[in-house]
């Protein structure tokens, strides 16, 4: 379990830091008149705000391509990989793709960019904000070994944003069938939408049923309650906490990220 952490981040218990790009072309929110070049510009500075502050990873995200799609246009996944592809001699740490909220796109985005994880929802059936929601993780990951993408670290969002599982079961049940079935290469336990806390008893059942599989603290983890999420995950995904104010929408404060790794630091002892 502790192998493939060391190997890809270097580090136990890593903090990987969104690098949340603006609205793309096709989503409503997008500014014509800046256009791409202001998309590109902007990932550049809170990329290079998240490397100076001492993150372990980032990841690339189109979160403001809201409303979000389950199967995104052909546009979405091209202006990531133009976006990352400008970037990519700045990366100096290793990245992974996040295209919301469609697997097949996240992995082709990982294989053409090269970025060594994918965050995404690959099993179970949910009723969500976005309609329902159905991914087929055999299609997926034998869509991974078609591409060429076997060697992409899969993170699998087991308690998404904006829905709720159409089954009832546990959390503990589906925890531990999805890693039975699927082999994830990690489980990620979310809050509502980014920025909510993580339910830090939802993260312990999980983790105790589970214990051989690495699990993520996905959302709202902040300086209040690292040290208590750190106890339990196996690292932590970060975005909101970042930002100016806190706030999901602004840009990266290089000076939140560096007292934040900071703290983690002493965590990790």
């Amino acid at each position: 379990m502790t192998n493939w952490l060391k190997d890809v981040f270097g580090t136990h218990k890593p903090i990987i830091a969104m690098c949340h790009l603006k609205a793309l072309p096709g989503d409503p929110g997008y500014d014509v008149q800046r256009g791409m070049d202001w998309v590109i510009e902007s990932a550049r500075l809170n990329l290079q705000a998240l490397q100076e502050g001492g993150v372990d990873a980032v990841m690339f995200s189109n979160e403001a391509s809201l409303p979000y799609l389950t199967h995104v246009e052909p546009i979405t996944t091209t202006c990531m990989a133009r976006v990352i592809g400008e970037l990519r001699a700045d990366i100096r740490v290793p990245f992974g793709v996040n295209v919301l909220w469609d697997p097949k796109a996240s992995i082709d985005l990982a294989v053409a960019s090269g970025a060594q994880f994918v965050r995404e929802i690959f099993t179970g059936v949910y009723a969500s904000d976005y309609g329902l929601w159905n991914p087929n993780c055999g299609e997926i990951v034998r869509h991974q070994y078609a591409v060429h993408g076997q060697g992409i670290k899969l993170l699998f969002n087991i308690v998404p944003e904006s829905a709720v599982y159409l089954a009832n079961r546990h959390i503990v049940e589906i925890a531990k069938s999805t890693v039975f079935v699927a082999k994830p290469d990690a489980l990620c336990v979310s809050g509502l939408t980014a920025g909510v806390e993580t339910s830090l008893e939802t993260l312990r059942q999980v983790k105790a049923a589970v214990p051989n599989t690495i699990v993520f603290a996905n959302t709202g983890v902040r300086l209040a309650n690292l040290e208590a999420m750190l106890a339990v995950s196996d690292g932590a995904i970060v975005g909101t906490t970042f930002k100016h104010d806190g706030y999901i929408w602004n840009d990266v404060d290089v000076k939140r990220v560096r007292e934040f790794m900071e703290k983690v630091r002493q965590v990790r002892g």
